[in-house]
C-alpha cells in the first residue's frame, strides 16, 4: 500500500498540477518585469528600435530626393539623346560598340539620309535597274515606301534586294536577335552582330551599300493590337502609306493576323509560306493564296484565314516540293526537353515554335529574292502575271447547286415537301470544305476532278427538314455531315446508304473509314476557330 501511494498520485494532485504550475509562471513574470535589468534591456531595446527607424526613414527620403534629381537630369529624347523601346523581354536591345569602319560608314549614311549625297552616285549605282524598268517606272520605285515584317532568311533577303533595287523607304519590324544558326541563311549579318536585334543588324550592313536609304527600326513583335502603329504612314516624311507589306513571319497565328490586318485595312500585301524542308528551287512560285498547294505552312494560313471569311486575294511565295523518302522533314524535340517541363516553355515567346526547323540556306534566299521581285514589280506597274486565284467560283456554285438538289431529292424520298427548301451551307463553306478540308480530293478515289458533297450517313432520325418557323423551311444539314466524292461515287452512295439504308462501313474498305475520321476530326479542331 505504502509503495504505491509514494509511486502514484491521486486525481486531485494530477488535476491541481496545471493549475500550480501556471500560477509559478505568472509569477516568475512578474518578478522579471520588476527587475531593474530587465527594465533596462527593454528600454534599449525600443531606443534601437526608435533610432532604427529613423535612421531608416532619413534614408528613404535621401533615396526619394537621389532618384528625383537623378530624373530632373537625365535629358530629353532627341537627334543628340536617344532612347530605344525596351524589348519584349523587358531589356533594352543591345547595340555593340561600333568600330571606326561603322562609325564612318553611319557618318555617310546619316549625311546621304539628310540629302548631302550626290545623286549622280545614286544614278550610277542602279543605272542596271532604271533602264530595265525605264525612268517613269523606275521614279514610282525610289519614291516607294515598303514594311518588311520578320528579318530572318526570307525577309533580309528580301529587304537586301529591295534595298539594293532603290526603294528610298523601309520599315524593319521584327523582335528577334541574330544567333549563331542564323547566319547559314541570313543575308547580311556576321559573327559580330550574333547577339544584336535582327533590325539594327540589317540597317547597319546595308547602309554600307546604300547610305541614301531611309530606315524605321522596331525591335518589337508584331501584334494585332498594334497594328495601327506599326503599319503607320511614314513617320518622318510626308504621311506616306506603305506602297507594299512583305509578311517574311515564320508564326502561323502571328502570320494569320498580320494578313486578316492588311486585308481589312486595304493594304497590299504579298506573304511568304514555308522555305524550310525544301530543296528544289525550281517548284517555288508565286500565286494566289487560294492556289498554293503541297505546303504544310501555307495550308494552315489559308484554312485559317478561310475560317476569317478570307479565301482568296492574298499573294503567296510557296513551293510545290512534295515531301519524299530521305528527304528533310521537323525535328522531333529530344526527350530531354520534354522532361523540362511544357514544350511551350522552352519556345522564345508563347506560342512560337520551339522545334528545330531543318532549313537548306539557299531556300530562304530564293523566297526572299522572289518576293522582292513580286513587290518590285507590283509597285512599278511592270507587266506580269503572278498572283492569280483559281477562279473556281462556277465549280463551288456548281456543287452548291447539287448539295442543294440531293437534300431536296432526300426530303422527297422520306414523304416530305421539299418545296421552298433552303439549306445551311454557303458557296464560302464549299470552297472550305473541298479545299482545306478534303484537298480538293475524293475520299474514296482521290480523283481531283467531277467533284461533290454529299452525306456521310442518312440522318438517324429521319428527318431533315425543319419547320418550326412560318415561310421558313431549310435542312438540318450540318458541314460536318459532309464528303467529298466524285459525281459517279455520290451517285452510288446516294443509292446505297443514303436511300438503301447502309452503313459506309459495309460499302467502304477501312482505308476510307479511316480517311473519313481523320478528316472530321481535322475539321472539329479548326472549326472552333469559325
Amino acid at each position: 500500500m505504502e509503495g504505491r501511494q509514494r509511486g502514484s498520485r491521486s486525481p486531485r494532485q494530477t488535476q491541481r498540477r496545471p493549475q500550480q504550475e501556471t500560477e509559478d509562471m505568472s509569477s516568475w513574470f512578474e518578478r522579471q518585469l520588476s527587475s531593474h535589468q530587465f527594465q533596462l534591456a527593454a528600454t534599449a531595446l525600443v531606443s534601437g528600435v526608435t533610432v532604427a527607424g529613423l535612421i531608416y526613414g532619413g534614408q528613404a527620403i535621401r533615396r526619394k530626393v537621389a532618384v528625383e534629381e537623378l530624373k530632373a537630369s537625365i535629358p530629353p529624347l532627341d537627334e543628340e539623346h536617344q532612347a530605344q523601346r525596351l524589348t519584349d523581354f523587358g531589356a533594352a536591345s543591345p547595340l555593340p560598340s561600333a568600330t571606326r569602319e561603322e562609325e564612318r560608314i553611319a557618318a555617310i549614311a546619316h549625311r546621304a539620309q539628310q540629302g548631302d549625297y550626290d545623286e549622280e552616285l545614286v544614278s550610277e549605282q542602279l543605272t542596271r535597274t532604271a533602264s530595265f524598268l525605264t525612268p517613269p517606272r523606275f521614279e514610282k520605285l525610289r519614291s516607294s515606301f515598303v514594311i518588311i515584317v520578320g528579318l530572318g532568311g526570307v525577309g533580309s533577303h528580301c529587304t537586301a534586294a529591295l534595298a539594293r533595287s532603290g526603294v528610298s523607304h523601309i520599315r524593319l519590324i521584327d523582335f528577334d536577335q541574330v544567333t549563331l544558326s542564323s547566319l547559314n541563311r541570313h543575308a547580311v549579318a556576321t559573327l559580330v552582330d550574333v547577339g544584336t536585334p535582327k533590325v539594327q543588324c540589317v540597317r547597319k550592313r546595308l547602309e554600307a551599300v546604300v547610305p541614301w536609304v531611309h530606315w524605321e527600326c522596331l525591335n518589337e513583335v508584331w501584334r494585332e493590337d498594334q497594328g495601327e502603329r506599326l503599319l503607320a504612314t511614314w513617320n518622318r516624311g510626308n504621311g506616306q502609306k506603305p506602297d507594299y507589306v512583305v509578311d517574311a513571319i515564320d508564326n502561323i497565328d502571328s502570320k494569320v493576323e498580320l494578313l486578316k490586318y492588311c486585308h481589312q485595312h486595304g493594304l497590299k500585301v504579298v506573304s511568304s509560306m514555308g522555305a524550310g524542308c525544301k530543296s528544289d528551287p525550281s517548284r517555288i512560285f508565286v500565286g494566289d493564296i487560294s492556289a498554293s498547294i503541297e505546303d504544310p505552312l501555307s495550308r494552315t494560313t489559308r484554312r485559317k484565314l478561310r475560317l476569317l471569311g478570307i479565301s482568296e486575294g492574298i499573294p503567296v511565295v510557296y513551293s510545290t516540293e512534295k515531301p519524299g523518302l530521305g528527304k528533310a522533314q521537323l525535328l522531333p524535340l529530344p526527350d530531354e526537353e520534354f522532361l523540362k517541363g511544357k514544350v511551350n516553355e522552352l519556345s522564345v515567346l508563347p506560342d512560337f515554335r520551339a522545334r528545330i526547323l531543318p532549313v537548306l540556306g539557299t531556300i530562304p534566299a530564293v523566297f526572299g529574292y522572289t518576293v522582292a521581285n513580286f513587290v518590285i514589280l507590283e509597285i512599278t506597274g511592270y507587266p506580269h502575271e503572278a498572283g492569280a486565284g483559281k477562279g473556281r467560283d462556277k465549280m463551288y456554285d456548281g456543287i452548291l447547286s447539287g448539295l442543294q438538289g440531293l437534300e431536296e431529292r432526300l426530303a422527297r424520298s422520306g414523304g416530305q415537301d421539299p418545296m421552298g427548301l433552303r439549306i445551311p451551307v454557303s458557296k464560302d463553306d464549299v470552297g472550305y470544305l473541298i479545299e482545306e478540308v478534303f484537298r480538293g480530293k475524293s475520299v474514296v478515289s482521290g480523283l481531283p476532278t467531277r467533284l461533290v458533297l454529299t452525306r456521310w450517313r442518312a440522318p438517324k432520325d429521319g428527318s431533315r427538314i425543319d419547320q418550326r418557323w412560318d415561310g421558313q423551311k431549310y435542312s438540318k444539314l450540318q458541314l460536318e455531315d459532309l464528303v467529298c466524292m466524285t459525281k459517279e461515287e455520290a451517285a452510288m452512295h446516294e443509292k446505297e446508304v443514303l436511300k438503301g439504308g447502309k452503313p459506309p462501313e459495309v460499302m467502304y474498305d477501312v482505308d476510307v473509314i479511316q480517311l473519313v475520321q481523320r478528316r472530321r476530326q481535322e475539321e472539329l479542331h479548326y472549326g472552333s476557330y469559325r
